[in-house]
């Protein structure tokens, strides 16, 4: 876990479209790793130039809305798999299977311009669309 980790607040809560609210969820612990994604599966599922993501402890997080767990599309089989509502298609989260975090599109949380939650380093640069600005790697990460 990163340093940031032990200096925020350690409740977050978010959802699908505030519209829907089927799928609702609570984080306890603080967030991890923001960054951004420019692959081409975040960028086809997202709509966007890029997706952005922040991960939290998964033994801390829970599905509370009515709609239960998200509806999950495995992006890579038997290794990693994206959860978004089959009612309102808000894209809400990411797991890596065996994984202790649990993955969180930053938009899906209620406040998503929390401490914290600044991407701190872009993953797949080399699939970023070159009319937009990349976000700087203020982790000095040497992957992605």
């Amino acid at each position: 876990m990163s340093a940031t980790s032990d200096t925020v607040a350690a409740h977050r809560s978010g959802g699908c479209h505030k519209d829907c609210g089927r799928i609702r969820f609570e984080a306890k612990g603080g967030p991890d790793y923001p960054h951004t994604c420019s692959c081409r599966d975040c960028k086809k599922r997202g709509g966007a130039p890029m997706m952005s993501w922040v991960a939290f402890p998964l033994d801390g997080f829970e599905w509370t809305g009515e709609g239960g767990e998200p509806t999950w599309y495995d992006t890579y089989p038997g290794k990693t798999k994206r959860g978004f509502c089959a009612n309102c298609g808000t894209h809400i989260a990411a797991y890596d299977y065996g994984d202790t975090w649990m993955g969180v599109n930053i938009p899906a949380l209620d406040e998503p311009d929390g401490e914290g939650l600044t991407p701190v380093n872009q993953s797949c640069r080399g699939e970023a669309v070159p009319w937009l600005g990349q976000v700087a790697d203020t982790q000095h990460n040497t992957t992605g």
